[in-house]
């Protein structure tokens, strides 16, 4: 069953490539634990297909950096995009979009945490896998205040733009 408003958010592990070795984080994959990311935080996730895809490299990701301020600005303490692929995967795709300091690209890698949510998407037959619907949600202290999913192929209510209008 998919996690819905009001729900507490599964435990689960998201993974991150961290190419500046800070206290407690190595370069290289890191395991965060999502309890931690939230506990006490306002954050926005939101989830996709995958990296270096159409629609999530041209529009989704691309809003959520062109809005940061704006969404810091509502009380947002942090953005995670989260994608079926490795720490590696999305550490490259950081790069790429430019999101550094502004978005933590996150990794789902074997899609356990996707499970966890209810989000799966089954791309096999395109020969993707088995991925993250895309979505958004907003998180405060670890509870689902907003969550929007998208119907397969589209890109309508989950990007930045929208989460603003539902912060007010």
């Amino acid at each position: 069953m998919a996690v819905k408003v009001g729900d507490r958010l599964p435990a689960g592990t998201l993974s991150e490539y961290i190419d500046v070795e800070t206290p407690g984080c190595t370069i290289g994959p890191n395991q965060f634990q999502v309890e931690g990311l939230t506990k006490g935080r306002k954050i926005v996730i939101f989830g996709l297909p995958g990296a270096f895809t159409p629609t999530c490299s041209a529009k989704h990701v691309p809003s959520y950096v062109a809005n940061y301020d704006a969404l810091k600005a509502k009380g947002v303490d942090d953005i995670i995009c989260m994608s079926v692929n490795d720490a590696f995967v999305m550490g490259a795709w950081a790069k790429d979009q430019k999101t550094g300091g502004k978005i933590r690209m996150m990794g789902d890698g074997s899609g356990q945490y996707t499970k966890a949510l209810g989000l799966e998407l089954d791309l096999v037959a395109r020969g993707m896998g088995v991925r993250c619907q895309r979505f958004s949600a907003l998180v405060d202290n670890g509870v689902v205040k907003t969550l929007n999913v998208e119907a397969p192929g589209k890109y309508e209510v989950s990007g930045a733009e929208t989460m603003l209008s539902q912060l007010g």
